[in-house]
């Protein structure tokens, strides 16, 4: 299973909780990976953690004030990115080119999804994974595995005749959590706010690898 860590916008030491993140992984043999505020990219990579960037921006170099380069990415130490997040989201010729580009910079990549219809769909593009997040479920601690696990189910069915692996978001904030979505047939998670939030980002870590 890959612990993938969402650090979003929110108030925390993006290197501390990269820190905490690395130490789990060396200690549990589980891949662990933090995705920080692009700004924050090469602080996170130097601390030996795997890093991932949010997202990257479906351009070239070129004229494109405001977007998030691909090759800047990797650069400052990123080895993948996340697309289409439900607080991003992209159409879908965004999104295969956001693929192109992380393909140049030898990012790999994650792109979101809403539901199955939607995983299978992104699944053609050819990602290396898609992770099934129902919205309304982002944030809450309640995880999709628990509320509808037909969403998981089905979204493993998607991507079935595919090299893309299934991810499981939303709600993801235990390690109970990430032995149902494994049990379902996702082969890893993506949260954020039960670490990124968590009074003690060390101790949540080690509870959702816990039981792997």
């Amino acid at each position: 299973m890959f612990v993938l860590v969402n650090l979003k916008a929110y108030p925390c030491d993006p290197v501390a909780v990269s820190r905490a993140a690395r130490d789990v992984a060396d200690d549990s043999g589980v891949r662990v990976a933090v995705a920080p505020q692009a700004a924050d990219l090469r602080a996170v990579a130097e601390t030996g953690v795997e890093t991932w960037a949010q997202h990257v921006s479906p351009v070239e170099h070129g004229s494109h004030t405001g977007s998030t380069l691909a090759e800047r990415v990797a650069d400052a130490g990123a080895e993948g990115t996340l697309l289409n997040h439900s607080e991003k989201r992209l159409k879908l010729a965004d999104i295969d080119a956001g693929l192109d580009a992380a393909e140049r910079a030898g990012l790999e990549t994650v792109v979101c999804a809403n539901n199955p219809g939607q995983v299978g769909a992104v699944a053609e593009l050819g990602p290396d994974a898609v992770a099934v997040e129902p919205p309304e479920l982002i944030g809450t601690g309640t995880p999709v595995s628990q509320a509808d696990p037909d969403v998981v189910r089905d979204a493993v069915d998607a991507a079935e005749g595919t090299d893309v692996d299934v991810y499981c978001g939303a709600g993801i904030s235990t390690g109970d959590d990430v032995i149902a979505a494994r049990d379902l047939g996702a082969s890893g998670v993506l949260l954020a706010s039960g670490v990124a939030k968590a009074d003690d980002p060390e101790a949540a870590l080690r509870d959702l690898v816990s039981q792997l």
